[in-house]
């Protein structure tokens, strides 16, 4: 009888939620799925979340519930402190897991370039709870306008700054321009939100850069069109909670600045510092395995991997984490029935962002389209990525409200509770 490998998956985004799902049941291997909260997030949505288009849940998907069928696959929602790579197993606080093969899919989080200012007073947008607390704070600054006399206060505080001109910062500034114009002046019938002043600024010398020059040009007309203030070739050099310093010498002044400038790789303890290259990726071979140290593999946004066709690493995007995590999923399966391996290749089905209502720009292997249809086909790949049925249906229940009447009723502010349950360990 042929003992199980046990493969350990650190991260539940979409790699490592591919790789163990694509290992369900499988008889050569045990999983254990490890990630820090007990849900999969679908971040391509989260912008809908922090502008209260969509509940979390919508975007949130229990794992327990995704793999209540599968006979190998354990969960345990812990954080993984170190690696041994010697010995094979890693230390978490609840104990310690061996493994045959690690994989590491712990993905990014948000990278302010060594700027504290940034990290102290910018609103970041990579996990559910900084959606909600982004939301929560966008609500209470429109409450906040209401009390708010001095005109000068009261324009700083309804300068809304997004930095990062890529899907994120595109799509995020397109529903604050849409909430100005449709839903505030309903909701505040009594206050004049005309002021409301949304400013994108971008490093390169265009929105989504890494789309098509037609898509550049469309996504940008698209948001001067709904009012939002771009500017290109403009860096953030400091913010100090109130005054945003630029690159050109310019200033803003600005309570609300979100983040959405670039990300930087989660760090584990105990790989090796040659394993790491810039932004914190770990560098990998055709086959997702990290060089120098054994049976490890990084998957996703983590992983730095040169082919011929992208020397410079492949982007950072969820098509990319999931074909590595079926590949490596049937690599495994392979390599168990001593089978040839095989290399990872990256299949480009294109890319795609959404600015408003019928505005959006799709990029395909050949060619390319903005307006109406793309904004359909935007809508449509999405619902299909999304996990359940009941999950797709209430997506797409939201936005055929929000498309017929341009109104959502999610504009709930969650603030945190003041008193505290003690609880003994």
């Amino acid at each position: 009888m042929v003992q199980k490998q046990k493969v350990i998956v650190v991260g539940a985004g979409f790699a490592g939620l591919r790789v163990a799902q694509d290992l369900i049941n499988n008889p050569a291997c045990e999983v254990l799925l490890i990630d820090k909260h007990n849900y999969h997030q679908f971040q391509p949505l989260m912008y809908q979340v922090a502008t209260a288009r969509l509940e979390p849940a919508s975007i949130s998907f229990p794992l327990r519930k995704v793999f209540q069928k599968a006979k190998n696959v354990k969960i345990r929602i812990t954080k993984v402190e170190e690696i041994n790579t010697e010995e094979n197993y890693i230390s978490t606080p609840i104990g310690t897991f061996e493994y045959d093969h690690l994989i590491i899919a712990i993905g990014c989080t948000t990278n302010y370039f060594n700027n504290a200012n940034l990290a102290d007073y910018a609103y970041p947008m990579k996990t559910i709870p900084e959606a909600i607390q982004l939301r929560n704070r966008i609500l209470q600054t429109f409450e906040d306008a209401l009390n708010t006399k001095n005109e000068t206060e009261l324009q700083t505080l309804l300068n809304f700054v997004i930095v990062g001109g890529g899907p994120t910062g595109v799509e995020l500034a397109g529903a604050l321009a849409e909430m100005k114009k449709h839903i505030l002046p309903k909701d505040y019938p009594d206050k004049d939100f005309s002021k409301l002043t949304i400013y994108l600024l971008e490093g390169s010398p265009h929105t989504l850069s890494p789309m098509s020059e037609g898509s550049q040009t469309k996504s940008q007309e698209y948001l001067e069109d709904l009012g939002v203030i771009v500017k290109t070739n403009t860096l953030v050099k400091d913010y100090d909670g109130e005054i945003v310093t630029l690159n050109t010498g310019e200033h803003i002044t600005s309570k609300n600045v979100i983040w959405a400038a670039g990300v930087t790789g989660n760090i584990i303890k105990g790989l090796p510092k040659d394993t790491f290259t810039r932004g914190n990726r770990l560098v990998v071979d055709r086959f997702n395995r990290i060089k120098t140290v054994k049976n490890i593999y990084a998957l996703g946004d983590i992983a730095y991997m040169e082919t011929e066709s992208f020397p410079k690493g492949h982007p950072q995007v969820a098509s990319v984490a999931i074909q590595q995590a079926a590949l490596l999923a049937k690599n495994l399966i392979s390599e168990a029935k001593n089978k040839p391996l095989k290399e990872f290749e990256y299949t480009d089905k294109g890319s795609m962002a959404t600015i408003g209502k019928r505005k959006a720009v799709v990029d395909l292997p050949k060619f390319s389209f903005q307006g109406r249809l793309a904004w359909f086909t935007w809508m449509f790949i999405h619902l299909m990525l999304i996990l359940s049925v009941k999950n797709k249906l209430l997506i797409f229940m939201n936005w055929m409200i929000s498309y017929f009447n341009n109104d959502s009723t999610l504009r709930i502010l969650m603030k945190p509770v003041k008193v505290k349950v003690k609880t003994k360990l």
